[in-house]
């Protein structure tokens, strides 16, 4: 009798634990530490189980909303994932997403996490209520260089199967468009020797991607160059032929406080989906 009510218990818990993911406040889910990695992912370990994870924050009880994928920032070094309130109780889902860092990694490792995370959203947001056609790709400082990466070399989420050119728009805030500081550090580079290699969304200018909207702070209030990276990332996707980059700068913003107001065109872009 004492086990049959052990296990009784045990089964409860379990599915109190179930619906307590389940349910709506104010009409929304939100639903922590996704996988989306597992054991069969190359590079599998402790490292990887713990960090690749996700939250997934969306409306209840609709359909065919759109989705952002969100990058948080931190040198790609720092930082873990969190749904910005500035997105919350917009009708939209977010997926905040968690990658690896340096030290315990290397490039392209983290590059590599955001498009497994990108990834898992093509393939698996339908079941939840949105639209696979309207998955946008966004991020801060760090956060915007993964999302430029990824909606740019084709190649990482190639390895998934699926086309980058199916994101429905790329909206990096203030974020590299050279090679990232930290792989420059990770090959003793300085972080003040610009470097365009492979790493670099500006060595992947085409002109068949996706809607890329770049935003950063004011141009002498951002970190060195952030701005100058950026308008050159915009000419250079003009000269390539690409109709729908956009640039903003939002004067009198330094590099952390730019992401307020950069969210309100963020939503103007899901907006139009």
């Amino acid at each position: 009798m004492l086990r049959f009510l052990l296990i009784l218990v045990m089964g409860l818990s379990a599915s109190l634990r179930l619906v307590s993911a389940e349910v709506a406040e104010d009409g929304y889910i939100r639903e922590n530490n996704i996988a989306y990695r597992d054991k069969n992912s190359p590079g599998w370990d402790e490292y990887m189980k713990e960090r690749c994870v996700l939250d997934l924050y969306r409306p209840a009880g609709k359909q065919g909303y759109s989705t952002v994928v969100w990058f948080h920032g931190g040198g790609l070094r720092g930082g873990n994932k969190a749904v910005p309130w500035q997105l919350q109780k917009k009708g939209i889902a977010v997926v905040a997403v968690n990658y690896r860092l340096f030290p315990q990694v290397e490039c392209p490792a983290y590059i590599e996490d955001a498009a497994a995370a990108v990834a898992w959203t093509f393939k698996n947001i339908q079941r939840y209520g949105g639209d696979p056609g309207a998955i946008h790709v966004s991020g801060h400082s760090a956060g915007g260089y993964l999302t430029s990466m990824v909606g740019l070399d084709k190649s990482y989420l190639a390895d998934h199967g699926i086309d980058a050119d199916r994101i429905a728009s790329l909206v990096p805030f203030s974020g590299h468009t050279i090679t990232h500081f930290t792989p420059r550090e990770e090959r003793g580079i300085s972080d003040r020797r610009a470097i365009v290699d492979k790493f670099a969304p500006l060595f992947h200018v085409r002109e068949d991607s996706p809607p890329l909207v770049l935003i950063t702070g004011d141009r002498e209030l951002e970190l060195l160059g952030r701005y100058e990276e950026n308008a050159y990332f915009w000419r250079m996707m003009q000269v390539a032929g690409h109709k729908r980059t956009q640039l903003h700068e939002l004067g009198g913003f330094d590099h952390g406080g730019m992401a307020a107001p950069a969210f309100g065109i963020l939503l103007k872009v899901l907006r139009r989906k």
